[in-house]
């Protein structure tokens, strides 16, 4: 069976040198990217190689620098300078640094680091965040342990430090998205599930493609995946454990339909739409108990609930205005309160992880958004525009989300992409295959 998580035996996280700034240091330095206030120009940056403390090292070292730097660039906040424009090699970690070299070149930021192989055959990398135009160190310097393979996600660490330490906030890169993979003609589309790192890489299969899957959910702690069945004819909701790649039935009540699922904050409830007679509902189910509470009860139709960060309400879509729209309720149900206005039926919303905005889709004049607005419904924004735009997905420290845009026609495909809450850094995601219906997990 094909293992899912990362294989690191273990990880630690310690100063490695006495005498070092404290960690509080990095946030009185003057290097510093205040993403909230929006930034226009990226802050130019350097990730030299890092330094093979031991032999055969050479490649997993150049391979990891270029992890963080891709990483980081990709956020559209910083720029990569290239090492050809280097004016100084770093050949020894200790070695102390050429500011004037780097400024030489404008590098504001300076990652350098190591790798070496211990004694038990771990991999160790050490690195270093430096603040050029200051000429000091911003914060102390840092290593993780893991196993070799699991290379790529300690340097997806890395950059999560740097990311933290220069705009002051958590960073999500050693994350994780599940969706669906989509094969074949439009008309006779394969769908399975799949799980990668958050910029496509290291993908495995969860399930065949014997049967339809709908809209993967992670769980809060990434351990586990909700997702919709049609194996049985009738969608059902699944929840499939990660690691042993095991799978039960969640909610399979004789004559209905069960669709849309999303876990709680806490991971042990689950909010869903139940179809009977007709008629389509949200309910709420205590995972251990298995016993459901009916949260809507109208005769239109309420889909796509997700709570908010501290599980006091639900935000989700429904007809009942004769168009669809976006509503909040308490999450143990009653009275809901429309908070979308604009023109234009609006679906698929998502309650931010910071609690501050709610994600949407949103149909208007032919064409399909991905946007945000407050959880008020102020303060709309539209942040992409395409033939299908549809299911945004936040990243684990609420600044960029995923989303899937559909190309038109009979040849149309599904992609990923990704856009920062600014509406900025348009990305496609790179796939193996069509790509769908994403979630991301939080961090690792």
């Amino acid at each position: 069976m094909m293992r899912l998580v990362t294989l690191l035996a273990f990880m630690t996280l310690a100063a490695l040198f006495s005498g070092m700034p404290a960690p509080g240091h990095a946030q009185d330095g003057p290097l510093r990217i205040e993403i909230t206030e929006g930034v226009i120009e990226p802050m130019p940056f350097a990730v030299p190689a890092f330094v093979a403390d031991s032999a055969g090292g050479e490649q997993v070292a150049r391979d990891i620098a270029g992890v963080i730097s891709a990483d980081l660039s990709g956020t559209g906040l910083f720029r990569e300078i290239p090492s050809e424009a280097f004016i100084s090699r770093i050949t020894s970690f200790a070695s102390p640094v050429q500011f004037a070299d780097w400024k030489a070149v404008n590098a504001q930021a300076l990652v350098t680091g190591a790798v070496s192989v211990d004694s038990a055959g771990k991999l160790v990398v050490r690195f270093r965040v430096w603040d050029v135009f200051a000429g000091q160190e911003l914060g102390s310097g840092l290593q993780f342990v893991g196993t070799v393979q699991g290379w790529r996600r300690m340097a997806h660490k890395v950059a999560d430090q740097v990311y933290s330490r220069i705009t002051g906030e958590s960073g999500y890169f050693d994350s994780r998205v599940v969706f669906v993979a989509e094969t074949g003609p439009k008309d006779q589309r394969a769908k399975r599930l799949a799980i990668m790192d958050y910029d496509g890489a290291n993908v495995s299969y969860l399930t065949d493609s014997s049967a339809l899957v709908l809209a993967p959910r992670f769980s809060p702690t990434g351990d586990r995946i909700l997702y919709t069945s049609y194996e049985t004819g009738f969608p059902r909701i699944y929840v499939l454990d990660v690691a042993s790649v095991t799978r039960r039935v969640l909610e399979s009540q004789d004559g209905t339909m069960s669709f849309a699922p999303r876990f709680g904050p806490d991971g042990q409830v689950v909010v869903y739409s139940l179809s009977r007679g007709g008629n389509t509902d949200i309910f709420r189910m205590d995972i251990g108990s298995g016993r459901s509470t009916q949260l809507t009860n109208a005769p239109s139709i309420e889909t796509a609930p997700s709570f908010s960060p501290d599980g006091s309400q639900i935000v989700f879509e429904s007809d009942r205005a004769g168009s669809n729209q976006i509503y909040v309720m308490s999450a143990s149900g009653g009275e809901a309160r429309r908070i979308s206005s604009g023109t234009g039926q609006y679906g698929t919303p998502v309650w931010s992880p910071r609690g501050d905005l709610i994600a949407f889709t949103k149909q208007s004049k032919g064409r399909f958004h991905i946007g945000v607005m407050r959880t008020d419904g102020s303060e709309e924004r539209l942040l992409t525009a395409s033939f299908l735009d549809e299911g945004p997905t936040w990243s684990p420290n609420g600044r960029v989300i995923m989303f899937t845009r559909e190309t038109q026609g009979a040849q149309g495909q599904a992609n990923l992409y990704s856009v920062d809450i600014t509406g900025r850094n348009l990305r496609k995601v790179p796939t193996t295959s069509g790509a769908s219906d994403p979630s991301w997990s939080p961090l690792q």
